[in-house]
């Protein structure tokens, strides 16, 4: 077997496997090197030389000796009479090469080589595997669910690479069966010796619904719109808030798309997951009260050096404004950066009591009738019981009315 037939056979051995011609020739010189190692020993490891050249099919592999008078060692010396026989130009002390013809390994290197070989390529491939997905970290990724299991979903993609999405990693309400197309974002990728690597995809992350948008909004991509900021309850609710760099494109405009077509696509992608697209500011103000959204305060008190805000709400909005399990004022919190106290309008007033006798917009006739009923304060006022308050004389539905907004404007102004 000449050296190009067992290039070849080692070439047809790994042609399923993808590994580069490079690759190939430094294990074929590791394998050569190892025979020559168990013959001769590690300790002569620095007078071989192996040269392997893919294109050509040639191995060559060189023996360095010493030229001497009397060989005492006959791996690394060569007497003088022996070394003219070949180079009669050679003297004492020269070094001669002796080349070894890899067609004396024969079929005993293909058959010692072939577990070196397999070990060496899987190597490889877990490497190559490795460094291809750790640039794809971030990316979105798309494969076919291959097994289900209670703590994770197993992917293969179309070279049968495995990719893990853990539950954690899931959105609550995903439901797959075994051959459905799946995305999702590669979170991580993780090397242990002598195991495959293992491929986290995530469903769940900020950075999933970021890429997203950049596939649906060409102006993301392009780079005349910017996501500012993420917050998600997966499944549920995310907030994200956007900034156009060119006045003339309106951020979530393009981000909603013609008729919801760009976000509707998002939200399909996400079992429907309600996606709030908030106009960057640089007002506090402006930005929390467009992230509080579907819900709108009617106030908002902000401290912008210690980042907190009370936000004020009809009493019927309060629900909506905190969420469900305080999710969308969490979220809200996120993407802004604040801490926010949500209230109701009736809260806010009983908190912020004034004095009946202080008010400007009653009149004396209903303060006195107030007072007298040892309503004194505007905190008395409203933790007392309609049907109470109606029971006093001279009071009726629309005059109640009247003196209950009366006495919440009065609240606002003085706060």
């Amino acid at each position: 077997m000449d050296s190009k037939q067992i290039i070849e056979a080692f070439t047809l051995l790994s042609k399923d496997k993808n590994v580069e011609k490079t690759y190939l020739a430094s294990i074929i010189e590791d394998i050569f090197k190892s025979m020559l190692l168990k013959k001769y020993g590690d300790e002569n490891e620095d007078i071989f030389s192996i040269i392997v050249n893919m294109d050509r099919g040639d191995i060559e592999i060189f023996h360095e000796k010493l030229v001497v008078d009397i060989v005492k060692d006959e791996v690394r010396e060569i007497s003088i009479e022996d070394a003219i026989k070949t180079d009669d130009t050679l003297i004492t002390g020269d070094m001669y090469i002796d080349i070894i013809n890899p067609d004396s390994f024969g079929r005993r290197l293909i058959s010692h080589a072939k577990q070196h070989l397999s070990t060496r390529i899987k190597d490889i491939e877990k490497e190559s595997i490795y460094n291809d997905f750790n640039n794809k970290i971030d990316s979105i990724y798309s494969g076919y669910v291959h097994q289900i299991q209670r703590d994770r979903i197993f992917v293969t993609d179309n070279n049968k690479i495995e990719i893990i999405l853990p539950k954690t990693e899931q959105i609550y309400n995903d439901h797959f069966k075994r051959g459905d197309q799946i995305r999702g974002l590669i979170k991580s990728v993780d090397l242990k010796f002598g195991k495959s690597p293992e491929i986290i995809m995530s469903r769940t992350s900020n950075i999933f619904l970021q890429k997203l948008f950049e596939l649906e909004v060409p102006e993301i991509e392009d780079g005349i719109i910017e996501i500012k900021n993420i917050a998600r309850a997966p499944g549920d609710r995310s907030k994200i808030v956007v900034f156009s760099s060119d006045r003339r494109i309106d951020a979530v405009g393009a981000c909603v798309g013609m008729k919801g077509s760009r976000i509707q696509s998002v939200v399909r992608e996400l079992n429907g997951e309600k996606i709030d697209i908030i106009n960057f500011s640089e007002q506090p103000a402006l930005i929390i009260s467009r992230a509080l959204s579907p819900a709108k305060p009617i106030d908002l008190y902000i401290d912008e050096n210690k980042k907190i805000a009370v936000a004020i709400f009809n009493d019927d909005e309060l629900a909506m404004a905190i969420g469900r399990n305080g999710s969308n004022l969490k979220l809200t919190e996120s993407v802004t950066g604040y801490t926010i106290e949500a209230k109701s309008e009736s809260q806010h007033a009983l908190s912020k009591s004034l004095k009946i006798s202080d008010l400007s917009n009653l009149t004396d006739k209903f303060k006195k009738l107030l007072i007298d009923n040892n309503i004194k304060d505007t905190a008395s006022f409203l933790k007392t019981e309609k049907d109470t308050l109606l029971a006093l004389k001279g009071l009726g539905e629309k005059t109640l009315e009247k003196i209950t907004l009366n006495i919440k404007d009065e609240l606002r102004k003085n706060n």
